[in-house]
């Protein structure tokens, strides 16, 4: 019999919850064949690293490594060095670029497919004009061009800073995608991710901001894999993947509707690269494969049970949901404690664990159910909740 647990919850109360039986997920590490799937991943901290806030970041290497392989066993490929690996939230530059060289060997080595993020956060905040924000691109895109990865060009705060219309975005983007060896993928992040993005693409007016990002669009189709939306904006992504050139992908970064923007409406379809699928990546391969064997309800039953947990971990303040994914790598076995670069750990309650915990428990993802519950009494007896 599965174990059980009491959990707080948000009204004061504290229940007795039983986790359910892990899913009998799919596992294979060949990538699906009708969509392609990156999940972006976040890394582990070394438990006897400082990672207080401001401090440089102390990665556990073998952990953070050993999570990419199981994502690689479940034919996902690995978004790196994405805001789930908490870029700007505590992942400075040097562990940033030790990440993307140690994961794309490991990638190499396991026949995994990677893509990562060149974008900016390496600069001072004093930079003054657009010829440095294209510098510091540049050498970061070196780093992930020369790691063997596969370049995502993420948005720049200082972009947004110095832009004056969708020209200087125009400018920027077109002089690195001139440059790139093979098709990159573009990054649209909504401020609910990162408040600093507002306005992204020389316009806080959404149709604006998106006729800006297609008219680059046309005239880079050949040097664009496609484009991650995070906007959490369903009817917005499909309208926008309507219109993109033929040949560009739109990953969908949407974390709130994933199921119905990847199964599609009958006449196009999203890709996916989500922070999400870190959390839930058996169920999501199990979606997939089910997807390539036209089994509609076996897609729906994998991801179904999924979308409140995922709500749930996106919630708002939207930036913080990196906690919920170390936590239910934690919870799973995936890295040794419940800590964070920069501290981050902290950023969710106890409660919101909590729940995360009983989401995950539905979805059938907690995969060791013993562990699951010794850790999180541990997590609630250090947290002074009751058992």
């Amino acid at each position: 019999m599965s174990p059980t647990i009491r959990l707080p919850g948000a009204d004061g109360t504290i229940a007795e919850y039983r986790v359910r039986e892990p899913g009998s997920w799919h596992r294979s590490p060949d990538p699906p064949a009708n969509r392609v799937a990156f999940a972006a991943a976040h890394v582990a901290a070394d438990p006897l690293g400082d990672n207080t806030p401001g401090a440089p970041a102390s990665v556990d290497w073998d952990a953070t490594l050993a999570f990419r392989r199981h994502l690689w066993s479940h034919g996902l490929g690995v978004a790196e060095a994405m805001d789930t690996a908490q870029r700007g939230m505590g992942l400075d530059w040097p562990a940033i670029r030790e990440l993307i060289r140690r994961s794309s060997a490991e990638a190499d080595a396991v026949g995994g497919r990677i893509a990562a993020g060149a974008g900016t956060d390496h600069l001072p905040t004093d930079v003054s004009s657009l010829a440095e924000v294209a510098a510091g691109y540049e050498e970061q895109l070196a780093v992930v061009e020369d790691a063997g990865a596969q370049v995502i060009l993420m948005a720049s705060p200082h972009l947004v800073a110095l832009a004056r219309g969708p020209e200087d975005y125009h400018e920027i983007y077109g002089g690195l995608l001139d440059q790139v060896r093979e098709p990159a993928i573009l990054h649209w992040l909504g401020p609910m991710f990162a408040p600093a993005l507002a306005g992204y693409w020389g316009s806080h007016d959404l149709a604006e901001a998106t006729e800006s990002l297609l008219a680059l669009l046309r005239r880079h189709a050949d040097r664009v894999d496609g484009v991650k939306v995070s906007l959490l904006d369903a009817e917005h992504e499909t309208r926008l993947r309507a219109e993109l050139p033929e040949g560009v992908r739109l990953y969908t970064g949407d974390d709130f509707h994933y199921p119905e923007l990847i199964k599609g409406d009958g006449h196009a379809y999203s890709d996916a690269l989500l922070g999400v699928f870190a959390a839930i990546a058996p169920a999501a391969a199990s979606a997939l494969r089910a997807l390539d064997n036209g089994d509609e309800a076996g897609y729906d039953a994998a991801f179904g049970p999924t979308v409140p947990l995922a709500r749930h971990l996106f919630g708002a303040p939207t930036y913080y949901y990196k906690t919920g994914i170390a936590f239910l790598a934690w919870l799973c076995g995936h890295q040794p404690g419940f800590t964070m670069v920069g501290g981050l750990h902290a950023g969710r309650g106890v409660v919101h664990l909590a729940h995360a915990f009983r989401l995950a428990g539905d979805a059938g993802l907690l995969t060791d159910p013993d562990l699951a519950v010794a850790r999180m009494r541990s997590l609630l007896e250090v947290a002074g909740v009751d058992q």
